[in-house]
């Protein structure tokens, strides 16, 4: 998968686990803070990546980056998702635990670590 796939499915996956809108996140692998927001009501999501000035969002269980014309397959159950990035034919999953997603890109073999920044809830 592409870094910013991974980055925008850490957001995605976190937003339907918890319930709490992305404002941000930190990814650990680059060192960097990305500028990535998502919100998820219901099966339903929409986000931006600030970086790429690209829309991204859908209705589970398929969501598109607009950016990329990527197509991503996600299924959520409980604090998980798995799914399939189209663009790079790979499989992922990914595990919440509070602010933190780890996401197990499957063609790189390899763990990816998010810290997410939640925005403030709506009053």
């Amino acid at each position: 998968m592409q870094p910013h796939i991974r980055a925008i499915v850490a957001a995605s996956v976190h937003a339907f686990v918890t319930g709490r809108k992305v404002a941000g996140l930190y990814d650990q692998s680059t060192a960097r803070h990305l500028r990535i927001a998502a919100e998820a009501r219901g099966r339903h999501l929409q986000g931006y990546d600030g970086e790429r000035n690209a829309k991204f969002g859908g209705t589970l269980p398929e969501l598109r980056d607009t950016g990329a014309d990527a197509a991503i397959h996600m299924e959520v159950e409980d604090d998980a998702a798995r799914g399939y990035d189209r663009s790079s034919a790979s499989h992922f999953t990914a595990k919440v635990a509070d602010q933190m997603v780890q996401l197990y890109d499957h063609a790189n073999g390899a763990w990816f670590t998010f810290e997410m920044q939640s925005a403030p809830p709506s009053p």
